[in-house]
């Protein structure tokens, strides 16, 4: 069994998650809509971007944090809304929140997690983000709103790009559900995935715990599978982000914007933050990778709002590449999901610690020392898009 010191990459732990996940789980986290060509630029292009490196510099005390939305935090990275995430790992959700909290960083729960803001709230210590798409019901996303205040969440992210569902040929071709149909199929993969079945038994937590109990006409799994093809709104509009940003009340975000354009609107609307992301490569496939449209939407909202970047950060150089085009922080999903489906609670964290120690030690060669430091100057190419 690999040990945790000698997992040194967001790489070692996917290839662990790649044979400890059951497959449709692993393969509904890695996978982008259609060609998967967006999915595969988002990690690429960052790659483009080269550092300048720098010597005989002071560099030896350096400093991580940064504030996001008004609160200091660790480093200038969050972990993302990622649907399923307890399938990933029994209880996924409250352990990745957990590690986010020992990494001193915020977490965001998707409203299609398997644990519930009631019982991610219940068994953490830190304020968490929650994240809210916007179904056709429009009372159930009323009380969704209530319920997350009610936990004492510290923002609100609205994920805009989710107006219709992009197709992911993975997830049809393995009949993805939850929890897994005992198709013969599925079967055979389970019993190859005995420490996940394990930790799966130990837990009541098999559905979408913000939604089974709470919106109408769903009491079972057969229902809300029903329930949610029909409820993603393609008539959503910056009206209803208005109304939400008075249901709510608080810290508010929008994630899923692209173009400047759409910035505007959200500057308008009245957002704290957005957060530049294309779902990572799962809607739009085609689209641009979102380091690449970063930097015109930085130049035309970046100094009435903050901006953040979400899709293929996978290292700590990574997170520099983004910050040095203009973003305040990242998220990341699929790098800290590899490492819950490796490891657990143990994975995420020493996930989180690599990308931070990556981050501390690329920081030092281009001659800084502080996040507010870090500029476009640190990159030999900064205009390559």
């Amino acid at each position: 069994m690999p040990s945790l010191e000698k997992m040194t990459c967001v790489e070692d732990f996917q290839r662990l998650a790649r044979r400890r996940v059951p497959r449709m789980f692993y393969d509904y986290v890695d996978s982008g809509s259609w060609t998967e060509q967006t999915y595969r630029a988002n990690s690429a292009d960052l790659q483009r971007l080269r550092f300048r490196q720098r010597v005989a510099l002071d560099i030896a005390h350096r400093d991580l944090r940064t504030t996001v939305l008004g609160s200091t935090q660790a480093m200038p990275v969050i972990l993302a809304p990622t649907g399923l995430t307890g399938m990933q790992w029994a209880d996924g959700e409250i352990l990745a929140a957990r590690a986010a909290q020992h990494a001193g960083i915020p977490f965001t729960l998707s409203t299609m997690s398997i644990c519930s803001i009631e019982d991610v709230a219940a068994q953490t210590q830190q304020p968490f983000w929650f994240q809210l798409y916007v179904m056709r019901d429009r009372d159930f996303i009323g009380d969704l709103i209530d319920r997350a205040k009610a936990a004492g969440c510290s923002a609100l992210m609205v994920t805009l790009d989710l107006q219709v569902l992009g197709q992911r040929h993975k997830d049809i071709k393995n009949g993805l559900s939850t929890p897994p149909r005992p198709t013969l199929a599925n079967l055979l993969n389970l019993a190859g995935k005995p420490r996940w079945c394990w930790h799966m038994l130990q837990t009541r937590r098999r559905g979408f715990g913000n939604i089974l109990g709470h919106a109408k006409g769903v009491s079972d799994l057969h229902s809300l599978s029903t329930w949610t093809a029909e409820q993603f709104d393609p008539t959503l509009s910056w009206a209803d982000l208005e109304w939400i940003k008075r249901r709510w009340g608080g810290k508010l975000i929008v994630k899923g914007v692209l173009d400047a354009q759409d910035a505007r609107h959200a500057v308008d609307a009245g957002v704290d933050g957005l957060i530049v992301s294309n779902h990572g490569g799962r809607q739009l496939d085609g689209a641009p990778s979102t380091i690449a449209a970063l930097p015109a939407i930085v130049d035309a909202v970046g100094s009435q709002t903050e901006v953040l970047l979400d899709g293929g950060i996978r290292s700590g150089q990574d997170v520099l590449r983004a910050l040095a085009l203009g973003a305040r922080a990242v998220l990341i999903g699929r790098a800290f999901l590899y490492a819950l489906g490796a490891m657990g609670q143990p994975g995420v964290q020493r996930c989180l610690e690599l990308i931070a120690n990556e981050l501390s030690v690329s920081m030092a060669f281009c001659g800084r020392t502080r996040m507010q430091d870090v500029d476009a100057s640190i990159l030999l190419n900064p205009d390559i898009f």
